[in-house]
């Protein structure tokens, strides 16, 4: 070990005693009372030690302001090269910064947002082949083109942000748009799996309301198709009573409310009163005389002996 190195690991004298000045120069920095007590010092080389002191802000637990002071050679001044503020071995950190485009998750949009795909998107394709540039013998060529659009030409009301994008004529992007072919990009094979991998994670044979329904929906009258290659395996639920109404399912995938799983059987109409007005039902205020268990007329031998 050279003697150089010996030297810049014991700290400097004048520099180690300079708690004061690495203090005074720690709270020109941030504030009185935010800088805590000296938590002790180290040699960064020769004649240059590294102060550090408690950080009591709030927020900033573990932190502690780190002041470096020095002294030239042969001289007795001490003078503050550096005052920050760095995090302590228990220092509550943020976390570690993660792309937009990584931290986005569904239902993070709302109304306004704007979410631009890449150029190069796996999960989609061109909905079109060709290149845009048409062949040097076709009627649509660049002069002909030329012409087309300056006899067409006018002027047009309102800002350009507010006019619809037209594919330049003479273009294959002009032609698709003429077979109704507007869409620039469709899914592309890896876009259709990863889709589908995400509908039947959330509405798919596996969960628990199709482990426990009575029947699937391939058979519930409910389900509304989809057209596509999708549409062999998914479709929507249109039951209102469903957890899945309005969401795509797969045909795998059941609930509760399947359209046939219980068929409630019409309550019996009760037949509706019958009233005749053309006759008149007697109801007599007294009972018959001959209605009772006793008879009207007095036993004369029962008179006698005095019964009553």
């Amino acid at each position: 070990m050279s003697a150089a190195t010996t030297r810049s690991r014991t700290p400097d004298r004048l520099c180690a005693e300079a708690v004061d000045l690495a203090r005074a120069a720690a709270e020109e920095a941030a504030a009185p009372g935010v800088v805590g007590e000296h938590e002790g010092l180290v040699s960064e080389g020769d004649r240059v030690v590294t102060h550090y002191f408690a950080c009591k802000e709030l927020g900033y637990r573990g932190w502690r302001w780190a002041v470096t002071v020095a002294r030239a050679s042969r001289a007795k001044i001490v003078t503050v090269d550096e005052a920050v503020l760095l995090p302590g071995p228990d220092a509550l950190l943020a976390p570690e910064w993660v792309p937009w485009s990584e931290r986005l998750r569904p239902g993070d949009m709302g109304p306004g947002d704007l979410l631009p795909t890449d150029a190069e998107d796996l999960r989609l394709e061109p909905g079109w082949t060709g290149e845009d540039e048409p062949p040097p013998n076709s009627a649509v060529s660049h002069e002909m083109a030329d012409l087309v659009e300056a006899e067409d030409a006018e002027v047009t009301a309102g800002p350009p942000a507010e006019l619809s994008a037209v594919p330049a004529r003479g273009t294959i992007s002009a032609v698709a748009e003429e077979l109704g072919l507007r869409r620039t990009r469709v899914l592309s094979r890896y876009g259709l799996h990863v889709a589908a991998d995400r509908w039947e994670e959330g509405y798919g044979p596996k969960t628990a309301m199709a482990q426990a329904a009575p029947a699937s929906c391939v058979s519930c009258g409910f389900l509304a198709r989809i057209g596509g290659s999708l549409g062999q395996a998914f479709g929507v639920c249109a039951n209102e009573f469903s957890p899945a109404d309005g969401h795509v399912v797969s045909l795998a995938y059941g609930c509760g409310g399947h359209s046939e799983a219980a068929v409630m059987p019409k309550p019996p109409r009760v037949a509706p009163p019958v009233i005749d007005e053309t006759r008149v039902d007697p109801f007599p205020l007294r009972p018959a005389a001959d209605s009772g268990s006793v008879p009207v007329t007095e036993d004369q031998a029962v008179a006698e002996l005095g019964h009553s």
